[in-house]
């Protein structure tokens, strides 16, 4: 029986060898050239085969002429030899092959193509009984990822293989801006790993990187190994080197030790182990800094308060320094109830109230107070969800004294049920309990139960909502909360009825030639709650809610239970819109609202001031977008009382190009009552193009109330088809106190390789939005917040 002729596999050593070590991250390769290094071979057979088939996929040959002297003879296939077998193709001038030995010899012309590759080559030989191959004077092309580059010799020997001088690049051939070449690449496929030795990087002709042997990873098997390091340079770290090294533990789970170093402060040690199992996932992080100079280079900042007095107990967090966080989900599946039920802790703790300060390098990192640790038990359903939690909190902020720290829930359940029934009716049931605890403060329990009953009625251009509720809470108060309150056990009910209506109208008009749909939609919504004396009802987790469009049309104008807002007042509110009728894009949104107090507001909380009877602040927004390249985005309130806006932002977009965006924003906030003002900053930001592959960036982040800067950012990019270098440099404030902080950053991105430097593209998407072009409508984090957040201290740490 004739044995069958196998192609080589010659894609076992180059498509997995020198690209192995490519970066994983998606890349831009719009500026690279429409042709091929190695052009697609035109007489390749088409086929949908991929390299699972090659095993049980026959071989055909096709040439010019056949001939052979005798048996155990060379078969000699001569003048356009072709072999396809699956995905692989194999041409080549000549072909010599012995069916008893097993050896062959192509040469002239040698293309080989398969589903991962294209090799244009001038002799291959070997023998195939001792599955031995070499391949002489060759270049290759990837097809599935990008990449390209040749070798002087190839020689396999079964699963071990060897590359000799050997390239990789991803640049086009005619403008190679960079290239990895390696003097020898000693590849293992059944173990997944390879070895190179004396491995050169160059930019140009430049030679930026020899290492004269490490090994690497050649599948996606994950390996125990080095990562890429993170290296930047800063005022208060000095240089900062963070050295990445991946512990494959098993199939399963994983860790990774982050040694760092910071030339001005000291070593510092991280680590992450992660898990994943069918019912779920977790993550654990864990930084320890044995010693900390920056503490002792500046201990006024530590040891004294505002006024230049020492803080009793306080001392310098110079040792052990450290922080703590922990994410894991566990599914429990359909159960209890009919719902689907899950388990799920988020813990996280620092050693001292300075460390998100002093490790944090934006402003995220400094814009919460503190840090909340949560764990529960949560289910939902169709109609309703539950849970059963407890969450605890640690102050982070050495500004702000403990008295002032949200109270720990332990624990807290609650649920929320809303079903239809009867056709046109709708009932539901708020309920929570909680008990309240604290360091410094009285504590105490609070249950709170709040069934309703609506009536939704609607119609495809209007729709009736009446809506009568029951507000029910009671405490039970530790002995010195009561004393205070005047009883143990105090409690408030009262009704709560509120009527939601609205109606649509729209209309097909043109406007500057374009049809649109315009739309008028009146709403209306009265609120009517009784008032009861609750000043003898304590305070555990809420707060006034910011006055805004939805406080409209919401039944309290407080976060929590323990003050429910008196009322009988009517909101009155009007919005219109522009709606595209060839592509259903809304090019204008306006809307504008009030609220019409018919009795005063006499339920307050802390330093509040009754609302009077009349009417409330304007409230306006406008969303405009007259094309795809602009936005424009305005909130306005204006209070006729004291005729002034309590609040005004801007936010302006604008796309140039392909890439480019300017963002401009504006904000200011009055506090309505004391008419004191809160804020006011201007940002700017941009990425701007000058040509097809130089660009510059900045922000600058002002508070002209404080006339202070908040952060500058001013760098320049140069970005070709295969390499990208950016050059950052940053001002910022750095601490609660307003100091700043310089730092300079330099990046060397070979793509399909890796990057050098500490990567900026993170801190640009934060800082100007729009730099991703996937993230233009994302909204960043309002900076002035008091809400809970994650545990995660900086995103950017």
């Amino acid at each position: 029986m004739r044995k069958t002729l196998r192609l080589l596999p010659l894609s076992l050593c180059i498509a997995l060898a020198l690209p192995a070590v490519a970066a994983e991250d998606e890349e831009d390769w719009s500026l690279c050239p429409v042709g091929d290094p190695v052009p697609a071979f035109s007489d390749a057979p088409e086929t949908d085969a991929t390299a699972a088939d090659r095993q049980t996929a026959p071989t055909d040959i096709e040439g010019g002429s056949l001939s052979r002297a005798g048996t155990g003879e060379n078969i000699v296939v001569q003048d356009n030899v072709r072999l396809s077998r699956g995905d692989q193709f194999l041409h080549t001038d000549l072909l010599s092959y012995n069916e008893e030995s097993g050896q062959y010899v192509a040469e002239g012309g040698v293309r080989y193509q398969d589903s991962g590759m294209r090799i244009v080559a001038e002799r291959a030989e070997g023998d195939q009984n001792a599955d031995r191959h070499s391949i002489q004077d060759l270049r290759y092309q990837l097809t599935e990822r990008r990449g390209n580059g040749g070798a002087e010799r190839i020689d396999l020997h079964g699963a071990q293989g060897s590359l000799v001088g050997s390239t990789y690049t991803t640049c086009d051939p005619s403008d190679q801006q960079w290239q990895l070449k390696a003097e020898q690449i000693d590849i293992d496929t059944e173990e997944g790993m390879a070895v190179a030795r004396n491995a050169v990087v160059r930019i140009r002709d430049v030679p930026v990187l020899y290492v004269p042997w490490f090994m690497f990873p050649i599948d996606d098997r994950r390996r125990t190994g080095l990562l890429y390091p993170s290296i930047s340079m800063s005022g208060r770290n000095g240089l900062d080197w963070k050295q990445p090294i991946y512990l494959n533990l098993a199939p399963n789970y994983d860790a990774t030790l982050t040694p760092r170093i910071m030339t001005d402060r000291g070593a510092m040690i991280g680590t992450e182990f992660r898990w994943l199992y069918p019912e779920g996932k977790g993550t654990v992080y864990g930084e320890w800094m044995p010693h900390d100079k920056l503490p002792g280079s500046e201990p006024d900042k530590y040891l004294l308060d505002d006024n230049g007095n020492p803080i009793p107990g306080a001392r310098l967090p110079e040792d052990d320094r450290g922080l703590f966080r922990l994410d894991a989900l566990h599914n429990l599946g359909n159960s209890w109830f009919g719902g689907k039920w899950h388990a799920r802790a988020n813990l996280g703790w620092v050693s001292d109230t300075h460390y998100l300060d002093d490790f944090s390098n934006s402003l995220f990192g400094r814009s919460s107070y503190q840090m909340t640790s949560t764990v529960g038990l949560y289910g939902r359903g169709r109609y309703w969800d539950a849970g059963l939690m407890a969450d605890h909190q640690q102050l982070t902020d050495y500004t702000v004294p403990e008295l002032n720290l949200r109270y720990d829930r332990l624990p807290r359940a609650y649920l929320n049920w809303s079903q239809p029934f009867a056709t046109w009716f709708e009932a539901g049931v708020t309920a929570e309990a909680v008990r309240f605890r604290h360091e410094v403060r009285d504590e105490g329990s609070r249950l709170d139960f709040k069934p309703y009953i609506s009536m939704p009625l609607e119609g495809a251009s209007w729709f009736l909502r009446p809506t009568l509720a029951w507000r029910y809470t009671a405490y039970e108060l530790d002995d010195a909360l009561a004393t205070v309150a005047g009883e143990r056990s105090p409690s408030r009910s009262l009704p709560i009825a509120s009527l939601d209506a609205g109606v649509y109208f729209d209309r097909s008009t043109t406007i500057g030639g374009e049809r649109y749909l315009h739309t008028l939609e009146p709403r209306i919504y009265y609120l009517n709650v009784p008032y009861r004396d609750q000043s003898g009802l304590p305070r555990f987790d809420t707060t006034p809610m910011t006055y805004s469009w939805g406080q409209l049309f919401r039944d309290n104008r407080y976060t929590g239970p323990d003050r429910q807002s008196d009322a009988n007042q009517l909101t009155t509110a009007l919005t219109t819109r522009l709606i595209s009728e060839d592509d259903g894009r809304e090019r204008l949104s306006a809307s504008i609202g009030q609220i019409q107090y018919f009795e005063d507001v006499r339920t307050t909380l802390g330093n509040e001031q009754p609302i009077e009877q009349g009417k409330s602040a304007w409230i306006a927004d406008v969303s405009v977008s007259p094309n795809d390249r602009w936005n424009i985005n305005v909130g306005y309130q204006w209070d006729p009382k004291f005729r002034g806006e309590d609040l005004a932002s801007l936010r302006l977009r604008y796309l140039m190009g392909e890439s480019g965006v300017v963002n401009l924003g504006y904000r200011y906030r009055r506090n309505p009552t004391t008419r004191e003002d809160l804020l006011e900053q201007v940002d700017f930001s941009f990425l701007y193009p000058i040509d097809q592959n130089w660009s510059v960036v900045g922000r600058y982040y002002y508070s002209l109330l404080d006339d202070k800067l908040l952060e500058s950012i001013a760098g320049v990019q140069w970005e070709s088809c295969c390499l990208a270098v950016r050059l950052v440099a940053r001002r910022y404030v750095r601490n609660r106190d307003g100091d700043l902080d310089d730092s300079l950053r330099l990046e060397f991105e070979l793509k399909g390789l890796g990057s050098a430097g500490q990567k900026t593209e993170s801190e640009l998407r934060r800082a100007i939005l729009g730099y991703d072009r996937d993230d233009l409508y994302l909204v960043p984090p309002s900076l002035i917040t008091d809400d809970y957040v994650d545990s995660s201290p900086d995103p950017i740490l």
